[in-house]
């Protein structure tokens, strides 16, 4: 699995694994009897007894980011029987970029959502008679200093997939992963009234770490996305056809704060997934290949926003065009629907309608499309591991960037999907309005 910190390293292309950027945190070097310990007894009871334990690796190179992912293969005796259980290991690298420290940040915020919130959200659901909310268990947290870790459950074993990230969702998909947003938003919108006078955000200051905050905060972060941003300039200018588009960018480099914080205000608050694009979710499917369920993963940068802030980024990031703009009000139906149920069976009416819903959708389109300006070149030229680190740590970064920019270029012609996932963004923006 991969924020919070996935939108920023996936952005900025940090293609260094973990054990290689930072020798000394390895799995091995973190992952302790007691965190195995204690995951067990909450799974399966402290009548479990812990026979071995071994850290196995399963993600290939480039795909550990901020966070080093593993997991540990359990064999224990419960009641006479021996058993085997796979838990999916998070272990916080201590990492910084630019000298920045982000990624204890997310990493807090990700425990803060699995040891606090969620449970919560579960308790509220289950009185009014829904499931969960559908993500991974955690089995345990620790944030001692230095040796932060995460114990999830491993979702392959009940035969949840990743879909094709470059190609991009189908509405069946993005209707499941809609739906769950909804669920979610709803499930922390009956937990807020249940103490109306008392501040959410006050509560959990966690989550009101937001974008703009991150930006205003951590200067690297914001030159970075300004750099992503001038980066899809180049690829528009190497493309030819889009002048307008070319100098509309140069007017909003300034202002990308200001959209960003202007996208994340409004009524309803509800805690967002923050991170909605296609990596962040597995789905399960029928024995025909329908998908079925989803999984929200990487709950890095869940924080309270408005409904619409999930919405944009998914729909912006992780669709092609000829998918997204003909599907966009069934999509928001498809939302509307859930979030409504689950609103009145906890005996609120929706705070919103869904004429409301598609207008602030709209309204927002700027923030959204931005998103994909910053995201979705990155995720198109990925080169899978050809562009490597020199040293082989955080300094070189900028390196990294500049050789995977080079690389984008050099693969624009022959890239398939660049018109469906890139072109088609700036289509709709000229269309629209947005870009005059």
């Amino acid at each position: 699995m991969r924020v919070s910190s996935h939108l920023v390293t996936q952005l900025l292309q940090l293609k260094v694994d973990a054990a290689s950027s930072s020798p000394s945190v390895t799995p091995d070097s973190l992952v302790t009897e007691d965190h195995v310990r204690a995951a067990l007894a909450t799974d399966k009871g402290a009548a479990a007894l812990l026979t071995t334990w071994t850290v196995v690796d399963f993600t290939k190179k480039g795909d550990n980011y901020a966070s080093l992912v593993t997991s540990v293969e359990v064999k224990y005796e419960l009641d006479g029987n021996s058993s085997e259980v796979v838990y999916v290991v998070k272990i916080n690298t201590g990492k910084t970029f630019g000298g920045d420290n982000m990624f204890d940040l997310f990493f807090q915020k990700e425990c803060n959502f699995f040891l606090d919130i969620a449970p919560q959200m579960n308790s509220v659901l289950k009185e009014i008679g829904h499931t969960d909310i559908n993500v991974p268990k955690c089995f345990h947290a620790s944030l001692e200093e230095g040796k932060e870790v995460i114990f999830l459950e491993d979702l392959r074993a009940r035969g949840y997939k990743m879909v094709d990230r470059k190609q991009g969702l189908d509405k069946a998909h993005t209707t499941l992963v809609l739906r769950e947003l909804a669920r979610l938003h709803a499930a922390s919108l009956l937990l807020q009234n249940r103490t109306p006078k008392e501040d959410f955000g006050e509560k959990y200051p966690l989550l009101k770490i937001k974008m703009a905050y991150l930006m205003q905060n951590y200067s690297s972060l914001c030159k970075a996305i300004e750099d992503n941003v001038a980066f899809a300039k180049d690829i528009i200018e190497r493309v030819g056809g889009y002048e307008g588009v070319s100098a509309w960018i140069n007017t909003i480099i300034p202002n990308l704060v200001d959209i960003f914080d202007q996208m994340e205000c409004g009524e309803p608050m509800v805690v967002c997934h923050g991170d909605c694009w296609n990596n962040n979710f597995l789905f399960r499917y029928s024995e025909t290949g329908h998908p079925e369920d989803v999984m929200l993963l990487d709950l890095q940068l869940s924080g309270l926003s408005v409904p619409t802030a999930d919405i944009t980024y998914l729909l912006h990031t992780s669709m092609t065009g000829d998918v997204r703009k003909p599907n966009i009000e069934t999509l928001l139906g498809s939302y509307y629907t859930t979030f409504k149920d689950v609103m009145e069976a906890g005996g609120k009416t929706a705070s919103f309608t869904q004429a409301q819903l598609l207008r602030d959708f709209k309204d927002r389109n700027l923030a959204g499309s931005l998103f994909a300006i910053i995201f979705v070149p990155v995720l198109l030229f990925e080169t899978e591991g050809e562009v490597e680190s020199s040293k082989g740590n955080e300094d070189d970064l900028e390196e990294k960037l500049r050789k995977t920019r080079d690389k984008a270029m050099e693969m624009l012609d022959t890239n398939p999907i660049v018109k469906s996932r890139f072109l088609s963004i700036f289509d709709e923006m000229i269309e629209s309005g947005i870009i005059p």
